[in-house]
């Protein structure tokens, strides 16, 4: 076979952590920094946004008297807040990159994002940005009052917590706080309130964030030690996988608590040691010092947010 005839491969100029051959790669050469800049080509992003929604769709249908509880209502806000989480996914990571863009551009792993490198100009990521946070808005406006009050509420931990690694060693905790708001929402959503099952199970949330999170942050730890950010990653050190323990146990029990409030059944509780398992599997298989495997595990955390989906689903049977 000559050189003409071998099969051509898409370019690779994404970032480490993308999905290797994704569909952006495939796209028109002008759109792709366009849907990098978006991390279309990274979609473990929006599944740990959206599956706490669903959490909260599903603790909320638990409870005793839901007002919005029909099937009909559920899977229309099941799908609703898939476009929601992606859209807002998405512009979050272009605020991020916004704010973030001289310190990616010092990064090995993110030196190659759209805005760090120049490819995407910063009033067009603005102008993304505001398109992105419209769509947002449409998607919220479907629900009832509580929902997009509650919604919007979230606007404040979105717009600081890029600026949290400057100021603290805890930036996987703001992190978890803000991708964790769709608890709320989606327990608001079905129950057109708020209460303590809701906010029990958004702490369990804030755990699990933190925990997979500083797994993540593990990739950067000595990018972001040269540069002078803060991550748990270096606050925790050699310490992460005792620290892993706390955060998962901490996930489950909140969990199990809000599951009790909410009315859950005998299933979800026995169910919950599936979710545990996991994070157990996480904690012995993490090599900090090992990029590869900290990525690896931070990706199952899909897996596990769909493990614990389950048990939800499982108790309200």
């Amino acid at each position: 076979m000559s050189s003409d005839d071998t099969p051509q491969q898409p370019p690779k100029d994404s970032t480490p952590d993308a999905e290797h051959e994704s569909f952006v790669d495939y796209m028109p050469p002008a759109l792709r920094p366009w849907l990098r800049l978006m991390r279309a080509d990274r979609p473990i992003g929006t599944w740990l946004l959206l599956l706490p929604c669903w959490w909260g769709l599903a603790l909320g249908a638990a409870t005793p008297l839901p007002r919005y509880s029909d099937l009909a209502s559920l899977l229309f806000f099941t799908m609703l807040m898939a476009v929601g989480a992606f859209v807002m996914r998405a512009a979050g990571c272009i605020y991020n990159d916004i704010v973030d863009r001289d310190i990616d551009a010092k990064v090995a792993r993110t030196a190659n994002r759209p805005l760090a490198s120049g490819r995407v100009s910063l009033t067009g990521a603005w102008a993304l940005l505001v398109a992105l946070s419209l769509i947002g808005l449409l998607v919220l406006i479907q629900f009832n009052l509580t929902a997009i009050l509650t919604g919007l509420a979230a606007l404040g931990l979105v717009a600081a917590y890029p600026f949290m690694k400057r100021i603290t060693w805890w930036p996987q905790a703001w992190l978890g706080l803000t991708f964790n708001w769709g608890v709320l929402v989606g327990y608001a959503a079905v129950t057109g309130t708020l209460g303590w099952p809701a906010f029990l199970l958004w702490g369990a949330g804030i755990f699990w964030t933190l925990g997979y999170d500083t797994i993540y942050a593990h990739q950067d730890k000595e990018d972001d030690a040269l540069i002078g950010v803060k991550s748990t990653a270096l606050r925790l050190g050699e310490r992460t996988q005792a620290w892993l323990v706390r955060f998962y146990t901490a996930t489950v029990i909140l969990a199990a608590i809000a599951g009790r409030l909410a009315g859950m059944n005998f299933w979800f509780f026995l169910l919950l040691v599936a979710p545990m398992a996991h994070f157990s599997w996480q904690i012995w298989r993490l090599k900090t010092d090992d990029p590869a495997t900290c990525l690896k595990l931070f990706k199952s955390n899909r897996d596990a947010g769909l493990i614990m989906l389950g048990a939800l689903l499982a108790g309200l049977f």
